[in-house]
């Protein structure tokens, strides 16, 4: 059975959380607490970090590596494009999310000096994705896919973070909604992230 040492209010442990649900699969979920983590985790992670994905031998880390490799082991629902062109465009993607988006989340969990002009910036951001949303249902089309879980904690966590969101991203939140509304993302969030959200 495969373990996953995850943080109750990380994003990126609850990325791996969503991925798992979505799959249906036979998995732990052990809970860390971020702020008074157990040893073992700099032991199997050498970046002292979660989310770690431990299966039989194998030890994995970083949410988007963990997450290519459930999908790949268990394909259904397949969350990557089987296509190569298309796989390698979400990947692009994932990257320019990363560097774009989740890069500043440490600044807004800590609200350090400078966190309004970080506010904006991914406002911004998340507002130029919104017109994608008036054509299609998910981030690559019709089908939910490894972006759609790769952006969902980010855009549960708004309020948390203190964003809001002009008119001009009503797309995007009714596409959160649609997101928000899955069994597997239900199913995925801890206590401390379901009061993250009004």
């Amino acid at each position: 059975m495969m373990n996953l040492y995850s943080g109750t209010t990380d994003p990126f442990s609850h990325r791996c959380r969503i991925v798992l649900f979505e799959k249906g699969m036979d998995f732990e979920v052990i809970d860390v607490d971020l702020y008074n983590k157990p040893e073992d985790i700099a032991v199997i992670n050498p970046y002292n970090r979660v989310p770690v994905l431990v299966d039989r031998d194998l030890v994995l880390y970083e949410a988007n590596i963990i997450n290519e490799y459930i999908d790949e082991r268990f394909p259904h629902p397949q969350l990557m494009p089987p296509d190569p062109i298309m796989r390698a465009r979400a990947r692009q993607l994932l990257h320019t999310f990363e560097q774009e988006l989740f890069t500043h989340l440490e600044a807004l969990e800590a609200a350090q000096k400078g966190v309004d002009k970080v506010r904006a910036h991914v406002r911004d951001h998340l507002t130029q994705l919104a017109p994608v949303f008036t054509k299609q249902k998910y981030m690559l089309g019709e089908e939910f896919s490894m972006l759609d879980v790769a952006i969902a904690p980010l855009l549960w966590r708004l309020e948390h973070y203190g964003i809001e969101l002009p008119k001009a991203a009503a797309p995007l939140m009714k596409y959160a909604e649609r997101i928000f509304s899955r069994q597997g993302f239900i199913d995925a969030l801890t206590p401390s992230e379901k009061v993250m959200r009004r």
